[in-house]
């Protein structure tokens, strides 16, 4: 009986025409975690989508390896940030010899000075979205239908995220509209939905703040009157209650910005990392 089974089974398969068979997916390459993310949601099932920096990475001091250059050879689309986040791309395209299409997703959008993160605006997302449909188009013309159909679901749940977001804001008083972070991320997002982030005084990025510098952000909390603090660099626990303790700010979680969480974590797509944010935002700003 399995004998006969496995028999028919084959002769199926035999009689399909050679249209039948499963088309090979695109083979596209996103040079970090948020990017593919747009790219997985407008591509779905034609495509098979690779992240260079991965979730959790930073694609500003990502050290590209040498099987990076051969996952851009072997690819048909290359999809970049552009706005000088990734300083190591061009290097890395001309080592690997590629002849891959090198779609720009940020092509149309009006840059803020210094600031390549024009995805924290949901509505530069959006441009992004559509960007990569069409470069998606370009290289696969095939799939012009299914690309255009899940663009445009895709773009339907990134309007509703973004009321979410102006509703989050709008629920936050005006005067408490400002905070204090330390990554200089959010540029885009706060010129979008009237927030101002404020850098601190005297911290570097590149290390734990120390007693100094904790006391110099205490006093601009203070005289700013801000509400609220997300200090990435800080961890000892003793410094982050001195800052709560001695401003009167509350002090938030980190922010995601440059990259998403892990899919387990509370920032695994687009849509959960802004979710998130706003959350982180909206808990710590409110009165």
């Amino acid at each position: 009986m399995l004998r006969r089974t496995l028999i028919a089974a084959c002769l199926t398969l035999i009689a399909l025409p050679a249209g039948a068979q499963e088309a090979p997916r695109l083979s596209v390459v996103a040079s970090f975690s948020i990017l593919a993310d747009l790219v997985r949601n407008v591509g779905g099932d034609r495509i098979a989508v690779t992240s260079l920096v991965a979730p959790g990475g930073d694609a500003h001091v990502y050290a590209p390896s040498p099987q990076d250059a051969r996952k851009l050879a072997d690819a048909s689309l290359i999809v970049i940030n552009g706005l000088k986040l990734e300083g190591w791309i061009d290097r890395l395209v001309k080592s690997s010899g590629t002849k891959a299409r090198i779609a720009v997703a940020t092509r149309g959008i009006t840059p803020l000075q210094s600031d390549p993160h024009a995805w924290q605006s949901v509505a530069n997302a959006k441009l992004y979205v559509a960007n990569i449909r069409d470069d998606l188009i370009a290289a696969d013309p095939s799939g012009e239908a299914a690309y255009e159909a899940q663009a445009s679901a895709y773009l339907a749940r990134l309007d509703t995220l973004e009321a979410q977001v102006r509703a989050a804001i709008a629920a936050i008083p005006p005067e408490r509209r400002k905070l204090v972070t330390t990554h200089d991320a959010f540029g885009y997002f706060g010129a979008a939905y009237g927030l101002a982030f404020i850098a601190p005084l005297g911290v570097s990025t590149d290390s734990e703040a120390s007693a100094k510098d904790v006391a110099r952000i205490i006093r601009q909390i203070k005289a700013q009157k801000i509400p609220a603090v997300f200090l990435e660099n800080v961890t000892d626990p003793r410094l982050t209650s001195q800052i709560a303790r001695e401003s009167g700010a509350k002090v938030g979680g980190a922010l995601y910005s440059d990259g998403l969480s892990p899919p387990d974590g509370p920032a695994g797509t687009y849509i959960d990392m802004v979710q998130y944010n706003i959350r982180e935002l909206q808990a710590a700003l409110s009165p």
